[in-house]
């Protein structure tokens, strides 16, 4: 396991130690790439084509400005953000190869410090953001989805109505940046000699899983860090509890009303990682309760936010009843956490190591 450790504080494997797996290496490997062919690949792919297609649609803006085609490169970055969103919770693997994962989207900025550098950007009308060359040299916060959120839709957005200019010449390479990159992830994942075939070919000549339970712990980790992701950073960033008081500027995409359709899909996703492994048809059957259990917590949570729609979250909060629902589903991720970390864990004989939003 030793080497296993520093592979993954290289950025490249991942961050879950475990015991020994209580069911045969060839369970954990068809629920792994069960995972992969079913979900990881596609979601991945899936990215690639919808930051294509809004690089596409920004660079007609910039084209022939408009009404119309401002509206359809907002569009584009709302069905991007969810792409995005639906295979985010995947921490390893190419996305933690050159900043890839800041770069894409570089959140919570809590302290406005990527705000004020994209604000820099616009106001200075620095020409070498408008070059993917030097772009990519540049803060992680001015290359991606914050950075194109501002200007497509933050304070003078609607002046790329009437005019493209320096605003929507930042705004194509963004997109640019970010086609670029999705592109890459998605050939990562697919290549035959890549990460895919190391998780899915556990072996002792392996350099990062060695066991069959090496590589499901990988999977797992991705829905026990994935919702604490989503409960402890994402809603508990804005939705207060007691007698503080909400932060909607806080929350993730609030600009572009995006932030209950990334959250759901965030959690969609993990319904949709664990439902291709088929991980009920690999629990002992007096426990297959679980799964159909963590599917039903899910939904949920589900219905919960769509009930929300992608309206301001702060008109959301403004709502007791529905903000109510904001607060149920922070509590329905607690109880998946328990479902999953603990129980779903306990039955593949795996135990979660230490969180990656903690820093131990």
């Amino acid at each position: 396991m030793r080497l296993r450790f520093l592979v993954a504080l290289a950025g490249l494997g991942p961050a879950f130690s475990t015991p020994a797996f209580s069911q045969s290496q060839d369970d954990a490997v068809a629920m792994v790439t069960g995972a992969l062919h079913g979900y990881i690949q596609p979601a991945y792919q899936a990215f690639a084509t919808a930051a294509d297609e809004l690089h596409k649609q920004i660079g007609t803006l910039c084209q022939d400005p408009s009404a119309k085609t401002l509206e359809a490169a907002r569009a584009g970055f709302d069905e991007a953000v969810q792409a995005w969103a639906g295979i985010e919770l995947v921490h390893f693997g190419p996305v933690t190869q050159d900043n890839r994962l800041e770069r894409i989207f570089f959140w919570p900025d809590r302290r406005s410090i990527g705000l004020k550098q994209v604000q820099g950007i616009l106001a200075t009308e620095d020409a070498s953001a408008t070059s993917l060359d030097t772009l990519v040299q540049k803060s992680v916060a001015v290359q991606g989805f914050g950075a194109l959120e501002f200007s497509l839709f933050g304070t003078g957005s609607e002046n790329l109505a009437e005019q493209a200019g320096f605003r929507c010449d930042y705004s194509r390479t963004v997109a640019a940046n970010l086609d670029e990159i999705a592109g890459k992830l998605s050939a990562g994942w697919n290549d035959g000699e890549g990460i895919a075939r190391l998780w899915t070919e556990p072996g002792p000549d392996n350099p990062l899983y060695r066991s069959g339970e090496e590589s499901l712990s990988d999977l797992i980790d991705i829905a026990i860090h994935g919702l604490e992701l989503v409960r402890d950073v994402r809603i508990n960033g804005f939705l207060a509890e007691l007698s503080d008081e909400d932060q909607p500027k806080q929350a993730l995409f609030w600009r572009s009303w995006q932030t209950i359709p990334a959250i759901r899909s965030n959690l969609r996703s993990i319904g949709g990682l664990l439902d291709a492994a088929r991980i009920e048809e690999h629990l002992p059957e007096d426990n297959s309760w679980i799964a159909g259990s963590i599917r039903f917590e899910l939904a949920n949570a589900d219905r919960a936010l769509a009930a929300l729609g992608d309206e301001p979250i702060a008109d959301i909060l403004a709502d007791p009843e529905r903000r109510a629902k904001l607060d149920y589903v922070r509590i329905v991720t607690s109880g998946l956490s328990d479902l999953i970390g603990r129980q779903l864990s306990g039955e593949f004989g795996l135990t979660a190591g230490f969180s990656s939003l903690d820093g131990d």
